[in-house]
Formats: structure tokens, sequence, C-alpha cells
């Protein structure tokens, strides 16, 4: 696969989690769209979801896991594993060429169609062309900085997404991990 042109970074910190992903889409090597919403909120705004791939095969795949979420009451953990079960197994969902972070109030996981769920040791893990480095900055950013989740992934995307000069642009979902409960608050 390749995925030439995107960056998504998860990162949970001090009990906040935060996803954000460039808008930048690309066919070969030329840059088509700035503002893509790579970054989306599902299930009841409980869940973020972030892509890298083809687009449309993403889209397929985001609504694949709703329908999971629908069906296991939320649960990210059975879902993501019945997802990527289905979507090793599946003669159609092989073909699809897409990577995805999900992020709940308490699990983030990298899922891919190899059946591979991956959950980060540091609370940080990103995906796309940018993602290697992406990762490298949160994680040193997490480990020697005061900022937030959101705060993190921001600077981060500023930096190391293919097109830093567009970064108004960039989309960041937040999830509030308060006590007692789940997603919404700021952010979008």
């Amino acid at each position: 696969m390749n995925y030439h042109g995107t960056t998504i970074l998860a990162v949970r910190q001090n009990g906040k989690a935060a996803v954000g992903g460039d808008g930048q889409v690309t066919l070969k090597d030329t840059v088509v769209k700035h503002h893509a919403r790579k970054v989306r909120r599902i299930y009841n705004d409980n869940i973020i979801v972030g892509f890298a791939g083809a687009t449309a095969d993403a889209l397929d795949l985001s609504e694949r896991l709703e329908q999971k979420l629908e069906r296991y009451n939320g649960n990210l953990t059975r879902s993501a594993v019945e997802l990527a079960r289905d979507w090793r197994t599946d003669k159609y969902l092989r073909r699809l060429e897409a990577l995805m972070i999900a992020v709940d109030k308490d699990s983030t996981y990298l899922i891919s169609g190899n059946g591979d769920i991956i959950e980060p040791d540091e609370g940080v893990i990103a995906i796309g062309s940018g993602g290697i480095a992406a990762q490298a900055a949160a994680t040193a950013l997490v480990e020697f900085t005061d900022m937030d989740a959101r705060g993190i992934v921001k600077a981060c995307l500023l930096y190391t997404s293919p097109s830093p000069r567009d970064h108004s642009r960039y989309r960041v979902c937040r999830l509030l991990l308060e006590k007692g409960g789940g997603g919404g608050g700021g952010g979008g």
C-alpha cells in the first residue's frame, strides 16, 4: 500500500486522547485535495477513527467498524477484533487498501487488513507516510513536555505533515476521558 501524503496521529496523555490528521489526498505523486476529513467521530461521538489509504476503502471500513460497535454495544476491543477478522478472511474486504486508528475512552488501536490489532505501549501511534516522524515527535513531546494530547497532535502535524504550510486545515478530534465516562468534549 502506498500512503504518500497522509499523516494520522493519535496521542493519549493525562487522561485525554486526541486524534488528528492532515487533509491531503494524492493520486500518485499529485496532490488533488488539501482538506479531506480523514479523522471522524463515530458511534455517538464516543469513538474517533482516522485512516490512511484509499478513501473509499477507509470509509467502508469505518462504516463496518460502526456496525460492529452497534452489534457489540460500543465495545471497541471486541469490534476491532471482529473487523480485523472479517477484513483478513473476506474476499471483498481483503482487497481494501487502508489502515485505521480507532480510539475510545479506554483504548487506542491500529487496525490493519492483515488481521493486526496493535495497541501502542506509549499511548502514541501514527500511520501514513508522515506517521514515523509524527510518532517520534509525539513520543518526545509526551515524555519531555507538559503539553496536552491535543497540543501534541497539533504541533506534530504542523511539523511532520507532508504539506505543513497548510496547517490551518488539519483536523484534530479529542476525547475527554473524565472519570465516569466517555466522549464528547472539545475540538473539532
